[in-house]
């Protein structure tokens, strides 16, 4: 069996978002895997010969650009003709995964030299839009027609459910509802919350202030107080999240990483002192109806998958020096560090590496990635030993862990052979859900999305009934209990009211502070 050892690492960021410097999302990401190779700091020949070499290439997919062949198109540019190709499914925890798979390929003897990449261009994309550019100029012809840019926020691509016909379910809604019942299941005040994450996230931007791959690099990282004050430039979107606390994905940015054995690494002439060893990995799946979870204070993916990294590592959470927790919206890393006992203000060990999807940039699928490329960076510093990257994707669905060193596994002992976990949790206590409730009922979680302009839009409410302690989905009833939810000097979770079905959309639930004339 073969050692894998991280060898080469490499981002490009693009920070123009004029059309005419609109760069592809593929010629982001040879430029990283061209800098990756770079990075080995090997002698031009050398170099050749390595990229010659490489003969497993996979890509994170791309929100910004269907594709027909990225990763042959990848393998086109660089001159190989690799055996394994892959291009990953959509999500954030795929940068960790392909990056764990890659580690085994090399281990097994499948692949002598393996790249992983991804990259987005949604701000040159946007630009483009916005000009009415579409396509871009000179960028590789989709493999469908694109007329837009994608959001994640959109719920009308909602797959028809229980949540789709109560238009809830995308990052923006669901986030907020975990937040929320966190915060409940803590006894927090809806303040104190709202100035931990206002707190958490300033620290985040301090980091990407000095993060030269980061979108927001050189720009005076934000106070808790900015970050938290609702204004016209910083609306609230789902609460408790105005938009400094959301993920922010108009970026340009790519990264790569090149693996190889140690045998083919000292071949090369790469120093012991440049290589990194991937030491294991772990990832499984909740169910995607966010509704059918067993709470949502906690995430048992998120959980089992750090638990599972570690272990089959052969490391103790003691032994991590630095964290990278993917931190789309604040709730992930609280979570993350709620599991592992660490501070959430006040984290004995760093907790991100890149500054946060607000301000290192969102990356698309793709953060994670440069997660693994500054891992492997502040790694060969020398001063710190084990890294644990934490990559999450879905609405907390899907995660997959993978924990990096400056030494080989413990005893010698071989990469593990397989993810130790099952693709699926399905070994979890949920309630029974009611799809067509009646009665009085008691808020589980919630959230209140606001307009554009300021005013109220909806709320969602994940609920029980008294009767039987089932779970259900539903909406405001009315203004006056939209409006009573959106108080923000009260906590709602656990407030009691009823629940009845509307008449005006099949499926539907009302929920409403105040008892119905009729049921």
């Amino acid at each position: 069996m073969a050692t894998p050892v991280v060898i080469g690492v490499g981002d490009f960021k693009n920070r123009s978002q004029k059309v005419e410097d609109a760069i592809e999302p593929a010629k982001l990401m040879l430029e990283a895997i061209r800098r990756a190779i770079k990075d080995t700091n090997l002698s031009s020949t050398a170099s050749s010969t390595l990229q010659s070499s490489i003969d497993s290439i996979a890509v994170v997919e791309t929100w910004t650009w269907p594709y027909p062949d990225l990763a042959g198109l990848i393998a086109k540019d660089l001159g190989v003709s690799p055996r394994y190709k892959q291009v990953s499914p959509h999500g954030g925890n795929q940068p960790a995964k392909i990056f764990d798979e890659a580690a085994r390929r090399i281990s097994v003897g499948e692949a002598k030299v393996a790249v992983v990449t991804g990259g987005e261009a949604l701000a040159s994309l946007t630009a483009c839009a916005v000009a009415k550019k579409m396509p871009p100029p000179g960028w590789t012809k989709s493999a469908e027609n694109v007329d837009s840019v994608f959001t994640a926020s959109n719920t009308s691509l909602l797959p028809p459910s229980l949540g789709s016909i109560h238009s809830v379910g995308v990052p923006i809604q669901v986030y907020p509802m975990y937040e929320n019942a966190f915060r409940a299941h803590r006894g927090q005040s809806i303040q104190q919350n709202n100035e931990e994450s206002g707190h958490l996230y300033s620290e985040f931007a301090k980091v990407a202030e000095h993060n030269p791959v980061a979108w927001n690099y050189g720009k005076t990282a934000d106070s808790p107080e900015a970050i938290t004050t609702v204004t016209k430039k910083n609306r609230m979107i789902c609460f408790p999240y105005p938009l400094l606390m959301n993920a922010f994905n108009t970026i340009n940015l790519a990264g790569a990483c090149i693996l190889t054995s140690t045998d083919y690494a000292r071949e090369l002439g790469i120093p012991e002192s440049r290589w990194i060893y991937p030491l294991g990995g772990a990832g499984t799946k909740d169910v995607d109806n966010f509704w059918e979870r067993p709470n949502f204070h906690s995430s048992p993916c998120i959980s089992r998958s750090i638990d599972a990294s570690l272990q089959v590592s052969g490391l103790t959470k003691d032994d991590i020096d630095l964290y990278d927790f993917y931190s789309c919206f604040p709730i992930v890393p609280k979570i993350a560090c709620d599991h592992l006992g660490l501070d959430i203000k006040n984290p004995a060990k760093p907790i991100t590496l890149l500054g946060g999807l607000t301000s290192f940039g969102g990356a698309g699928n793709n953060y994670s990635m440069h997660a693994l490329t500054e891992m492997v960076r502040q790694l060969r510093r020398g001063d710190k030993k084990n890294g644990l990257v934490l990559a999450n994707g879905g609405v907390l669905g899907y995660q997959h862990v993978v924990c990096l060193s400056s030494q080989p596994r413990k005893n010698g002992s071989a990469y593990p052979g397989k993810n130790p976990l099952p693709e699926l949790l399905s070994d979890l206590p949920v309630p029974p859900i009611e799809e067509h409730p009646e009665g009085e009922a008691t808020i589980e979680t919630y959230t209140v999305e606001y307009n554009r302009d300021g005013s109220l839009k909806r709320g969602y409410i994940v609920g029980r009934l008294e009767s039987n302690s089932h779970r259900f989905l539903a909406i405001d009833a009315d203004a006056k209990t939209l409006k009573e939810l959106s108080n923000q000097s009260e906590e709602q979770i656990g407030r009691s009211g009823w629940v009845r079905k509307d008449t005006e959309k099949e499926g539907r639930s009302l929920f409403s502070f105040e008892r119905a004339t009729k049921l």
